[in-house]
């Protein structure tokens, strides 16, 4: 199966509803011009637009774009995996991957094309594949969520692997951003945020940072 197969396929009985990482991105938005790269069906667009934030994005799948416009969202097809990106050198003030790098083979790539066309602040929103949720599923004999095949993921994070890509990039982060389990439960949520501020790479689910480049 063909990458745009499998997006619209996932894209063709799917709407984006909002979480965790999709509201951390939008509060590390602030305001400039957006690029959203991977922009499914323009939900966090549609967010920012509320704001008077302007923005456009891509995707590969046909089908996300076509709800992205539906709902008045500037969206193009275009597989930024296999070819450069076409803006000129910063065109934007954020540039925004969500959910995304874990879909590529090569997410170093894409992120030099988005550190060429940011001006600022490049966000980034990955699952953490090395989460305590993941480790008790292999324990049971269960694979874990965010490996099965439906996910397509294909290149796994932690804070550590995240955080060596960024600065192969040029970036560090700036701001960072992380959920747990039990966030419905203030007393095991309190618990485990205390943990997480130790061991991220075990206690946190999922990872939103904001980085920007590194100047010598």
């Amino acid at each position: 199966m063909q990458v745009e197969d499998f997006e619209n396929k996932k894209w063709r009985n799917k709407n984006q509803k909002m979480n965790f990482r999709l509201s951390a991105a939008l509060a590390m938005i602030k305001g400039g011009s957006v690029l959203d790269l991977g922009c499914g069906d323009g939900l966090l667009l549609s967010k920012l637009r509320e704001r008077g934030i302007a923005g456009e994005g891509l995707d590969i799948s046909q089908i996300a774009v076509k709800k992205a416009k539906e709902i008045g969202v500037k969206a193009e097809v275009f597989d930024f995996s296999v070819n450069k990106l076409p803006f000129s050198d910063k065109s934007f003030e954020n540039v925004v991957l969500l959910d995304v790098l874990e879909h590529l083979y090569a997410p170093f790539d894409i992120l030099k094309e988005a550190v060429r066309v940011s001006k600022q602040n490049i966000i980034i929103a990955a699952p953490n594949f090395n989460s305590i949720a993941a480790r008790w599923q292999m324990l049971i004999g269960k694979t874990p969520e965010n490996n099965q095949p439906k996910k397509g993921h294909i290149y796994w994070f932690n804070l550590n692997v995240l955080r060596g890509l960024l600065k192969q990039s040029g970036l560090e982060i700036i701001e960072l951003k992380t959920n747990t389990i039990f966030e419905h439960r203030v007393l095991l949520k309190n618990i485990f945020q205390f943990l997480l501020n130790f061991f991220p790479n075990v206690f946190a689910l999922s990872f939103v940072v904001k980085a920007r480049q590194i100047y010598e």
